[in-house]
């Protein structure tokens, strides 16, 4: 079984590096090597930290603030929300949150999907930003869902951020950074918990660095738009797996 971790590990951290949604391979190789959904959750997310932290830092001098919400703002907010939906997710029965995988699977691959394929890249000086009240309260529930599971998070925050007034690169950086500042403060109350299983956390967390170097090194060799479409396949596919096999 530790081989089909370090193999998810490596798969992930490339993904992670090409085209995002990690996550669509860690969760299920938690939950075949036997872990609960919640326990599974909670243990990919702790293993796919530090590859966040990597990729954040590698971006941290373009991240900016929105209009009249300053990046610290949006900082400290992802910062309360993360920690929110971590709580919340610890305080949710593990039989509840078997039951709300495939839901939550399913928006996350739904919006990966629309995120890749759908979305159109905003046009300068086109349509009308929001607000600081708005774009702080969109990254605030971005947070707690991101702490609470976290699937899609990726392009939840590059959309909202566009749409309150960012360029796509100052977006994308800021996004990153912040997707890490989220789940450190996620990471902080799971590493407390039980569900944590450290053997396995440790075991793809280091296959999915290695697996970002790679990733790093094959960006400019792959086809990303097949990837982005491997990952909808795959997310497709487990949606349908856990709706006609409940775990």
């Amino acid at each position: 079984m530790w081989m089909l971790l370090v193999l998810a590990g490596l798969w992930a951290g490339v993904q992670n590096a090409l085209a995002g949604g990690g996550s669509f391979v860690t969760l299920p190789t938690l939950i075949l090597s036997g872990l609960d959904p919640r326990a599974a959750n909670i243990t990919s997310t702790v293993a796919l930290f530090p590859g966040q932290v990597t990729t954040g830092l590698a971006g941290i001098k373009k991240v900016s603030g929105a209009e009249n919400l300053s990046f610290r703002a949006l900082l400290i907010i992802s910062l309360v929300g993360g920690v929110l939906g971590a709580v919340l997710l610890l305080a949710t029965p593990a039989s509840f949150f078997a039951r709300l995988v495939p839901w939550l699977v399913l928006f996350a691959t739904a919006v990966f999907a629309w995120g890749s394929f759908v979305r159109k890249p905003p046009k300068a000086g086109k349509g009308k930003a929001l607000s600081p009240l708005q774009a702080g309260g969109a990254q605030f529930i971005i947070a707690i869902y991101g702490g609470y599971f976290g699937g899609g998070i990726g392009f939840l925050m590059l959309a909202a951020l566009t749409v309150a007034g960012l360029p796509v690169r100052e977006a994308a950086a800021t996004k990153n950074v912040l997707a890490a500042v989220m789940n450190a403060s996620a990471v902080a109350i799971f590493i407390f918990s039980k569900d944590v299983h450290w053997l396995a956390a440790t075991i793809l967390g280091a296959a999915a660095m290695v697996g970002g170097l790679f990733g790093a090194w094959l960006l400019s060799r792959v086809n990303e738009r097949l990837l982005r479409i491997g990952v909808v396949i795959l997310g497709i596919a487990l949606t349908v797996g856990l709706f006609v096999r409940p775990v």
